[in-house]
């Protein structure tokens, strides 16, 4: 699987956290905006994953959930919100995620996803404000 993005996005100052995702050019409701190919490590990796500024965006992937990735792209960038304007789908057969726009999105309005994807109890590794 090859990274496919939509035409201006960029990386800049978060007000979320950070640094965060946004686009030039006005997104609409069900809009594709990148296929991520995603690199995933061994279960073992993640001790040392842990201990370096990867931490911050790898995230857990495969059948069951348990060996840490990468998402190419922009595909580990994109800042948590619990309300937000982008959602993905994951493709294990193709080692890739769709992230596409949930709403109408604004250029220049930060594109969010909910990391607890469909698992509104999920505890996530950091404070999330409002």
């Amino acid at each position: 699987m090859s990274l496919q993005q939509i035409p201006g996005l960029y990386f800049a100052p978060s007000d979320i956290h950070g640094r965060g995702v946004f686009c030039v050019n006005d997104l609409h409701q069900g809009d594709l905006i990148e296929i991520a190919p995603v690199i995933s490590f061994a279960k073992s990796s993640i001790a040392c994953l842990d201990k370096t500024k990867v931490y911050e965006y790898y995230f857990l992937w495969g059948e069951k959930m348990d060996q840490p990735a990468i998402a190419l792209g922009y595909g580990s960038l994109f800042n948590h919100n619990d309300d937000p304007n982008a959602d993905f789908s994951v493709d294990l057969e193709s080692e890739s995620i769709h992230f596409f726009a949930l709403k109408d999105i604004a250029a220049g309005t930060e594109i969010t996803t909910n990391y607890r994807s469909g698992r509104p109890d999920q505890t996530l590794w950091f404070d999330v404000t409002s």
